[in-house]
């Protein structure tokens, strides 16, 4: 994103939340009877297998958080690398998806402790997880909520994505390089 930030970006980040105020959102949609959906991923370059992901995530219902992991965390997690779309800018491009209401950034490794805040009616990961081995669904269960998972999108990868672009443009870059 631009260093200046236009009105619709700074009017999406008003649903960046942080703990507390996720804490307190969770609390007033769940006295409104509304059932609460949790789920959450590095979404760096934000691809239709994430969208496809995200929307069936808010189709289990009222309210989706999502937790995104913040820069730091991604580099613990994913390498020194990544991510390629910094938390700002990842962050705006979720909240411009109409299924995610809320996005909370998150530093740990895991978003256990966020779960923990939020106490969702649902959680939800993809398929390439076991539902026993998703974290925090110890915790949902044992607060009667459920645990959710969405058959992964085969040929919908980050990883493969950016292993691609390397494979495709990696010669013309380097042509690029020696006549400079």
């Amino acid at each position: 994103m631009s260093p200046t930030m236009d009105t619709d970006s700074k009017s999406l980040l008003t649903r960046l939340l942080n703990r507390d105020d996720a804490r307190r959102r969770s609390i007033v949609e769940r006295l409104r009877g509304g059932t609460i959906v949790f789920t959450n991923g590095v979404f760096d370059v934000l691809h239709r297998g994430h969208i496809e992901y995200l929307q069936e995530a808010h189709r289990l219902g009222n309210r989706l958080f999502v937790g995104l992991n913040s820069d730091a965390s991604v580099r613990r997690i994913k390498g020194p690398q990544r991510p390629l779309v910094n938390e700002q800018d990842r962050a705006v491009a979720l909240l411009a998806l109409r299924s995610v209401d809320f996005v909370v950034l998150f530093d740990d490794d895991t978003p256990a402790e966020l779960i923990e805040t939020i106490q969702p009616h649902i959680l939800v990961k993809g398929g390439d997880y076991h539902a026993d081995d998703v974290v925090g669904a110890d915790f949902v269960r044992a607060h009667g909520g459920k645990v959710v998972t969405i058959p992964f999108r085969d040929g919908y990868s980050t990883s493969a994505l950016i292993d691609e672009i390397v494979e495709r443009y990696a010669d013309s870059c380097l042509k690029t390089s020696h006549h400079a």
